[in-house]
């Protein structure tokens, strides 16, 4: 209920969908829809086209008068203006109805959405009811069934999930010979189109086909609003709008037969059919050659196109005639009895109640046995029902109620002593299978008569009332025995069935948090091996093609070459084979496809054969369930790994583009510097004073140092992100590494005011000097170059919570609120990087080498103006005591 109130909330707030379907261009659509149209703005509603395509025909062109028209969306092409319909402009109008004629229809590049039925959601969304038009060659999952009949690949196509959630379906039809004298009148298209389009596409064999599947296609939409109405208001009872056949599946060789006659009537019919096996408890005492029959049935009926279903019950026919009320089934399909007359009389028929329940279902008996689901197939008997060890408690348990009646013979009358008998009964019923406790009412019965019932020890009846008591007894006694077997039963099933739920819910928790391959596979296979306590193996396909095993590589079933061989049929094929399958069925094991949304992903292979019993098939439903979920699972890994390689190429490919641009831009400008200077030098018809020549030699020096530096970045940025660069901790003061680098930069500094604060005390960290000399040089050089030339540049120190910060600040113009985030990366030179030289590689470098040493990097806007970059080092474990008075090493000596 809370659900169905949530969908029915989420509809109110969504727009109507309306699709007038027809089977092929011509039939109408267009026109339909606008009277429709025409009809609704009568009745007062604000109707607007949004998009109609007309194509010049005066009938249709007469509807539109009186509506108001959204202007196209003009687009540009490759030099040619294309008209779209302007989704914005609806938006902004937002009519309580608009016309967008061609739901398939392909927007042209630039469009913010690249099909139309996107367009269309999206004015769903904003509440916008709409009508728009569909051929049936544009629904995405008959797509091959129309190439196949036509010839033409249809390359627009409308994905199924939209027309399942129209509102409303209305089909437009035209008799094939009207539509193709529409075609000759040029009224479709223009008379030379309209005759090649009658020789090819438009063939009478090919409409009719069209308009089969568009008939099909709204019936089956139709049909599933009639269930959706049913379930709303609470009806259980099948409505006969269209045929439908269930046919009971079981262990009796004359199910076959039903198969095939169910098959026979569907295919008459064109009715969809299913294929039911229940499971009773009696299911679980057949031999392993009948549950392997009725698993048999099960494929055979898949085989020929049935929907199998597999339930578990305490009645077959409660089940079946639940599963025929909720399917909405007009027939089922049972076999005739052969049991002998005397037991039908005792026990009734299975096919006497469908009949008598079914009400207005029809029930269609054959040539079979109690419906195919009777537990006792005529070729075998059922298994034993109890081990020695149970009978042996069973006549243990009699015996200690003769005891004990024995005992209180003095205290108690005959009602008491047959009272406590009938306990023993209940006890080793609570225990014991059903045979045991048959014995044991038997026995309590034969025991109270010799010991307790005149004249004792004897079998003899004095009274025959006591024979009333007896035949009592005996009733209460196999009753009491029944019922709490049978309870045993049910309580064994609700096991079995917690246990299945269990497994299900264990494993779908566990592959929706898991996003790795193989943990995924190796999540699957614990499950499968708990569930089934049996090897399982999981393999998955790689690039080239061949099976890996990714879950339960151990065991001996991934190890062996004929398993593998077994795999990869399976994988060529797409099938199942193995045990209990028709192919390959001497294996031990069943092999089952991972199969995905568009290709088989791997195998899931299960050793079955070693467990000494065939599954039956509910457990060959859970396996398939597990395997589908782990295909599922499998396929969302594999395509968010396929993503993160296609962004990862992608990103390659962005910063292989971003370095060719930055580098030949970097490269070409100092070397056009250093071929002008050197060319001018020796020019032997230039008049250089040594002025001039100086300051010619002085440009080539300079412009070699930045090409110097530039290629330096590259190599070094490179060396830190593969990890080829080792960092070499060493003990250095701090105030040594900035005194280095400040060195460095003195004639890049000139007379600039570098104001330094760092603390009294010797401050040391363990870094790699030459390294973190790097990275004071490219930020007081960045600091340098962003500011104005009168301003201080600070750099500060300090010491605390077991790592050290350090700050270099400026008074420059600072950064813009949305570009910080994005000052390391590579190449990004910011809002004022075009003003100033650099390859936008110095702070990607410096973030690289702080990370490298456990550290972090970050820039902020400072207080009053400019920038301030902070990176924080740990400190490392104490470090060693330095005097104060003693030169210290340089960081060119420690490098």
């Amino acid at each position: 209920m809370l659900a169905r109130a949530s969908a029915e909330e989420a509809r109110a707030k969504r727009g109507r969908l309306k699709i007038f379907f027809g089977a092929a261009p011509g039939v109408g659509k267009t026109y339909a829809m606008l009277e429709a149209a025409q009809a609704r703005k009568r009745d007062g509603r604000d109707v607007v086209v949004g998009w109609v395509q007309t194509h010049k025909r005066s009938e249709t062109d007469a509807l539109t008068v009186g509506l108001e028209r959204i202007p196209p969306h003009p687009v540009e092409y490759r030099g040619v203006t294309l008209d779209e319909f302007d989704l914005d402009a609806a938006l902004a109008r937002r009519p309580a109805l608009i016309l967008v004629d061609e739901l398939a229809h392909t927007n042209a590049p630039g469009s913010r959405h690249t099909r139309r039925w996107q367009d269309i959601d999206e004015l769903l969304e904003a509440g916008i009811d709409v009508y728009t038009t569909l051929n049936v060659q544009h629904v995405e999952s008959l797509n091959d069934v129309i190439a196949q009949i036509t010839g033409v690949v249809v390359r627009e196509t409308v994905p199924d999930s939209i027309l399942d959630r129209a509102d409303e379906i209305a089909l437009v039809d035209l008799l094939p010979d009207d539509l193709l004298q529409r075609l000759k009148e040029g009224k479709v298209y223009v008379p030379t189109q309209a005759e090649r389009a009658i020789q090819s596409f438009f063939r009478k064999g090919n409409l009719t086909a069209l308009r089969e599947l568009a008939l099909r296609r709204t019936a089956e939409r139709v049909d599933a609003q009639v269930d959706e109405y049913k379930r709303e208001h609470g009806i259980t009872k099948p409505w006969p709008t269209r045929e439908r056949i269930l046919v009971a599946v079981g262990p009796s060789p004359q199910s076959a037969n039903l198969v095939r006659a169910a098959f026979r009537m569907a295919d008459r019919l064109r009715a969809p059919w299913i294929a039911l096996s229940v499971e009773t408890p009696a299911f679980d005492q057949l031999h392993e050659e009948d549950r392997a029959r009725a698993a048999a049935h099960l494929a055979l009926a898949e085989r020929l196109g049935a929907e199998t279903l597999v339930v578990r019950g305490e009645r077959m026919t409660d089940e079946i005639l639940a599963v025929a009320h909720q399917r909405n089934v007009t027939r089922i399909v049972v076999g005739k009895t052969s049991r002998r007359r005397w037991i039908h009389a005792l026990r009734g028929s299975a096919v006497d109640a469908l009949v008598q329940r079914s009400g207005g279902i029809d029930v269609l008996v054959t040539t079979g046995e109690d419906g195919g689901v009777g537990p006792r197939p005529a070729t075998s008997a059922p298994r034993p029902g109890g081990t020695l060890g149970e009978y042996a408690w069973a006549l243990g348990a009699v015996g200690a109620s003769t005891a004990l009646c024995a005992a209180t013979r003095n205290f108690g009358n005959i009602a008491d002593q047959s009272m406590t008998y009938l306990l023993g009964v209940l006890i080793v019923s609570s225990r014991c299978s059903r045979g045991p406790s048959v014995v044991a009412a038997i026995a309590s019965v034969a025991a109270f008569d010799f010991f307790f019932v005149p004249p004792v020890y004897t079998f003899a009846v004095g009274d025959w009332k006591f024979a009333i008591t007896f035949g009592v007894m005996l009733v209460v006694a196999l009753t009491v025995s029944g019922f709490t077997s049978r309870i045993r039963q049910q309580a064994e099933a609700a096991r079995q069935r917690e246990r299945r739920t269990a497994a299900l819910y264990g494993l779908s928790r566990m592959l929706a948090i898991e996003t790795e391959v193989g943990r995924i596979a190796g999540a699957a296979v614990r499950h499968v091996r708990e569930l089934f306590e049996t090897d399982a193996v999981v393999w998955i396909a790689d690039g080239d093609g061949r099976l890996v095993a990714r879950g339960g590589a151990e065991c001996e079933l991934a190890r062996d070459e004929h398993p593998l061989e077994i795999a990869k049929w399976v994988f060529d094929h797409g099938q199942a084979a193995g045990h209990a399958t028709e192919s390959l069925p001497a294996s031990d094991a069943l092999f089952l496809p991972l199969v995905g949304a568009k290709r088989t992903l791997g195998v899931f292979g299960i050793t079955l054969g070693g467990r000494g019993a065939t599954p039956s098939p509910a457990q060959r439903q859970l396996i398939e369930t597990l395997v589908a979920q782990t295909a599922l699972s499998l396929e969302r890994a594999l395509l968010s790994d396929e993503a993160s390689s296609a962004q990862v190429t992608a990103e390659t490919e962005r910063m292989r583009s971003a370095l060719l641009s930055t580098v030949s831009h970097d490269l070409r400008t100092p070397l056009a510097s250093i071929t002008g200077s050197a060319g001018a030098l020796l020019d032997p018809q230039a008049t250089l004073d040594a002025n001039e020549r100086r300051e010619l030699l002085e440009t080539i020096r300079e412009e070699a140092e930045r090409l110097s530096h530039l290629v330096g970045d590259l190599l070094e940025l490179t060396r830190l992100e593969s990890g080829a660069l080792r960092v070499k901790k060493e003990w250095y003061p701090l105030e040594e590494i900035v005194a280095s680098a400040l060195g460095r930069l003195a004639d890049a500094l000139g007379s600039r005011d570098v104001r330094i604060d760092l603390p009294t005390e010797v401050l040391v960290v363990l870094a790699d000097a030459a390294l973190l000399e790097e990275v004071f040089i490219n930020l007081v050089e960045n600091a340098a170059k962003f500011s104005a030339p009168g301003t201080p540049i600070e750099i500060r120190a300090r010491a605390g919570d077991g790592e050290v910060q350090v700050e270099v600040a400026d008074r420059g113009p600072g950064f813009a609120p949305d570009e910080i985030d994005r000052l390391f990366e590579k190449f990004y030179r910011g809002a004022g990087g075009s003003r100033v030289a650099g390859s936008g590689l110095g702070l990607a470098v410096c973030d690289a080498i702080v990370k490298a040493h456990g550290g972090r990097i970050r820039a902020d806007n400072r207080a009053g103006g400019g920038a301030i970059f902070r990176f924080w080092l740990p400190l490392g474990e104490s470090p060693p005591a330095i005097d104060a008075d003693v030169e210290a090493p340089t960081p060119e000596a420690g490098a």
